[in-house]
């Protein structure tokens, strides 16, 4: 029998069941596995001058596959190096000796030695600088760098209460917000508010990057990693899906191998500012002076009988996640002593909050604890904390608080518990400081420093929507607490899914933009010509791009038409053939547009002319006088103006100008029965609640006047949205006139058939829903195909276009790229949905006359039988997960109606 060897030289094993593997992979790594039948052999081994240990070890081992080839040769190469838990293999013991440690399981069958070699194989090494030392990187990229400076306590409240600053809210309640302490600093908290009679203390650490504590001078110092680009900036979204917890336990495996590959020496930084005698060596002997947040923060629990620890990642900047609140909800409900039915006479917890510095998430913190103390304590006082002038209020906030019960007493109380906290921080403050900011960065600086712009837009948009929430989680506690939370924030928030809505219109600065945009170059006119090409050949005919009709039906769709086009439509349309007395034109186009010698443009940023320059108002009125600025600027400036067509560029002087519902206005003296209205519909998404409800009621309200009223749409290039419109009219014809009769579905086998025919896992959850689900499905489907048959040369078939833009999504194409077109596809998809909704309410709501409109229906009706939370997990499920996407959330989608952002322009109203 051969003999085998391990990395101590020959071992021999004796039995007649021998079995001996022995499979080399790489130069570092020796796996043998091997039946010990006898107790010598393991005496034998023991005997090596080694100790023992039964603790459970993580131990880095190959696959004895993973290099082995079809032939059974090994290869070369160097493999993956995999962790095999030993705990989870029993491990019997761990010995070690100057070779290498070697690793037995209970059942006395494998044998595991590994090398330091191994170790330095999985981890990078790097430098901050040429003249600074190189050491390992943890996670491959990141330095350690200390937490908390000196500088940061601004409070100076390190040495006198352990933490820096720290501090309570003003008033009585009892609520504590400072930055992150050292383990003894913590300590030294803890007793301080004991000493005050504090008996019961609930603590929360609402960091979402991971933090560990290296032993220094007989005590544990916070240290984070850190990106070598911005080492003052922490790191967000590290994690992925793992918790922060398990993310701080890996780090802590990586820390204390560096160490004990580099003689129990750990490489810190200290000063980031100068780097003087930079790398700190820390001295690390064992997984012991390392600790990670939850064993600095839970162990007191063990020692304290009214003390708890919370583990509440919020967001740095914006306003948290909903299952942020959900997670501050469930720690609400598991309290008694923060349950409304407790005694009042009993003293309400300590509650303690700690980011890193103490400043801005731990603000936050501290005023939703006082909301929750107000409601706690019925306490409805608005006694002022600080004096302050009043600021006029954003639009997005006038709406908010007109449409909530009680929505002026929800923000004064919110803004009284921002004043109470106020102390290093003032969110309501910070709006207006990012938005005067970002109103006085100059035109200068749109080119050459348009991030600049970008940045402080930002800043003033998640200023404002971390306002916007608190507000609204004030809401909910006034609804909510006193049921004991039955619903957690984030079914609360798809009930309410128009708050959703709210928050897509946010930044309205476009209404603002000036006219002379136009003029000064900064803008430009791009004709209808570049925007919509006749694919359909209708001009020659009807002076109109891509005129079409839906077969048997008054329903018809066009693209944006000049005055010249309007009037040949309606000389067709009141024909001796047609003879329709009265037409409902309803304009769909969401962005400004002029006629200018003859011919329709509109204006574009001149960096993306193929991106729309939506207006964010519904208001025809407003729409009207935003075209009539532009219309008196471009009439007063006399002037040369660069137009985009469809080959080229030139340079116009106009002079005729006039605004669509100027056109409008002139045919009417001479078609009597014209009805001229504008809904504006986004681009892509679906459109809005009420933008049904407007088109179902100006349909209906013609009808009522001459049943045999012809509807004509008009977009900007007659495709996306005259289509959502006319089958909107489609259906609501259908409904007053009768159904024709639907078929049995084709069989039809080409790739994707499945999803052309709109099955998607999505959709599908949502007709079973639906009372006769299947049947309003196929209804829309009807739908569509009679009105995509007229305008087949367009290849535009709403069904057909959501699995066509997905599958666009390659490997090949730019993030951005593959995100705009994810957000397309998703668009197109809810769209479809909202669709298949509507023709449920029409059925449903029909026997009152529609008596209660769509968007209520969806309120009280569909989004307590769940369909919003279906939309707020839109995705293609069959391809890929919805927990990992921001776009399947309403938050996210409806606020994005174009990844590429346009240049900010006017002010933020």
């Amino acid at each position: 029998m051969p003999s085998s060897h391990t990395l101590f030289g020959p071992w021999r094993k004796t039995g007649s069941r021998e079995k001996v593997l022995e499979v080399e992979i790489a130069p570092r790594l020796i796996l043998v596995a091997a039946d010990l039948w006898q107790l010598g052999c393991f005496c034998s081994l023991w005997s090596m001058g080694t100790t023992a240990s039964a603790a459970p070890q993580p131990v880095y081992v190959a696959s004895p596959l993973d290099n082995v080839h079809a032939n059974g040769m090994a290869q070369s190469s160097m493999s993956p190096v995999h962790m095999v838990n030993i705990h989870n293999n029993k491990a019997k013991s761990i010995i070690t000796n100057k070779v290498a440690p070697v690793v037995i399981t209970y059942n006395c069958r494998q044998e595991f030695q590994i090398h330091d070699t191994v170790l330095k194989a999985n981890y990078k090494v790097g430098r901050i600088s040429d003249s600074l030392p190189e050491h390992y990187l943890v996670k491959g990229e990141y330095f350690m760098v200390q937490d908390v400076s000196s500088k940061a306590d601004v409070l100076n409240t390190t040495s006198s209460y352990g933490a820096p600053n720290f501090r309570q809210v003003k008033g009585a309640y009892p609520l504590y917000g400072m930055g992150q302490p050292t383990l003894n600093g913590f300590k030294q908290v803890l007793q301080r508010l004991q000493t005050q009679g504090q008996q019961e203390i609930i603590f929360f650490c609402i960091r979402e990057e991971p933090v560990v504590f290296l032993c220094k001078d007989d005590d544990f110092v916070p240290y984070t990693p850190r990106r070598k680009e911005n080492l003052h900036e922490n790191l967000q979204g590290l994690q992925g899906e793992e918790t922060v917890e398990s993310l701080e336990l890996s780090i802590r495996n990586e820390l204390h191998d560096f160490a004990k590959l580099s003689k129990n020496i750990l490489y810190v930084y200290n000063d980031i500012e100068f780097f003087k005698d930079e790398p700190q060596k820390m001295s690390i002997l064992c997984e012991e002076d390392i600790h990670v947040t939850e064993e600095v923060y839970k162990r007191p629990m063990f020692t304290m009988q009214g003390y708890r620890y919370f583990r509440l990642p919020l967001p740095v900047e914006g306003a948290p996640l909903e299952e942020d609140f959900d997670a501050f909800v469930n720690i609400l409900r598991e309290s008694p002593s923060l349950c409304l039915g407790h005694s009042a006479s009993r003293v309400p917890p300590t509650l303690v909050f700690s980011c890193q510095v103490g400043v801005g998430r731990t603000n936050l913190a501290m005023i939703l604890g006082t909301l929750v103390m107000k409601r706690l304590k019925g306490d409805s006082q608005l006694a002022e904390a600080g004096t302050s002038e009043p600021r006029p209020l954003f639009q997005v906030i006038q709406s908010l608080i007109k449409k909530l019960p009680n929505g002026q007493q929800l923000m004064e109380e919110v803004d009284h518990a921002i004043a109470l906290c106020s102390e290093m921080h003032n969110i309501k403050e910070a709006i207006y400081e990012n938005a005067s900011k970002l109103e006085g960065i100059g035109e200068d600086y749109q080119t050459q420093g348009s991030t600049t712009k970008e940045y402080f837009l930002n800043r003033t948009k998640q200023s404002l929507e971390r306002y916007f929430y608190l507000i609204v989680f004030n809401a909910y506690l006034h609804e909510q607490y006193p049921l004991a939370f039955v619903s957690n924030f984030s079914q609360w928030m798809c009930c309410h899914a128009w708050l959703y809505r709210l928050l897509a219109r946010m930044d309205v600065s476009e209404l603002s933009a000036p006219a002379e945009l136009l003029t000064k170059g900064a803008r430009v006119l791009v004709a209808d010509e570049y925007l919509a090409p006749d694919v359909l050949s209708t001009i020659k005919e009807m002076k109109v791009a891509n005129f079409r009709r839906v077969p048997k039906m008054p329903v018809y769709g066009v693209a944006q038409p000049t005055s010249e086009a309007i009037g040949a439509v309606l000389a067709h349309l009141t024909d001796e053939k047609r003879k329709h007395n009265h037409v409902l034109w309803i304009n769909v186009h969401e962005e400004l547009a002029l006629e200018g010698n003859g011919q329709i443009f509109i204006p574009r940023e001149p960096s993306c002319l193929d991106q729309p320059i939506p207006v964010p108002t519904s208001d025809p009125q407003l729409l009207q006088k935003l075209e009539s600025s532009l219309k008196e600027e471009i009439l007063r400036a006399q002037k040369w103006l660069e137009v985009t067509l469809e080959q080229e560029k030139q340079m116009k002087m106009f002079k005729s100008c006039l605004t669509i519902q100027e056109i409008f206005n002139q045919h009417k003296s001479s078609h009597q029965g014209l009805v001229y209205k504008r809904i504006p519909l986004p681009d892509c998404s679906s459109p809005r609640e009420e933008d049904f409800d407007k088109l179902h009621e100006a349909i209906r309200n013609a009808l009522a006047e001459d049943p045999h009223t012809a509807f004509v749409f008009n977009c900007a290039n007659g495709k996306s949205r005259s289509t959502t419109a006319m089958v909107v009219a489609v259906l609501t014809l259908w409904h007053l006139k009768g159904f024709p009769e639907c078929t049995d579905d084709e069989i039809v086998s080409v790739p994707d058939a499945k999803y052309t025919k709109g099955e998607f896992e999505v959709v599908m959850r949502v007709v079973r829903l639906l009372p006769d689900g299947h049947k309003r499905k196929k209804e829309v489907d009807l739908a569509l195909d009679s009105i995509s048959e007229t305008m087949t040369p367009m290849h535009y078939h709403l069904r057909e276009m959501i699995i066509s833009i997905y599958r666009q999504i390659k490997p090949e194409k730019t993030e951005k790229e593959c995100k705009q077109q994810l957000l397309r596809s998703l668009q197109f998809l809810e769209r479809y949905i909202y669709l298949i909704l509507f023709n449920t309410y029409l059925h449903l709501e029909k026997k009152d006359s529609w008596h209660r409109s769509f968007s209520v229906w969806m309120e009280q009706v569909a989004a307590r039988a769940g369909v919003y939370d279906i939309l707020n997990q839109l995705c293609f499920s069959e391809f890929e997960d919805p927990r990992v996407m921001t776009l399947a959330r309403l938050r996210y989608r409806w606020q994005q109606q174009d990844i590429q952002s346009l240049p900010f322009r006017g002010e933020f109203i």
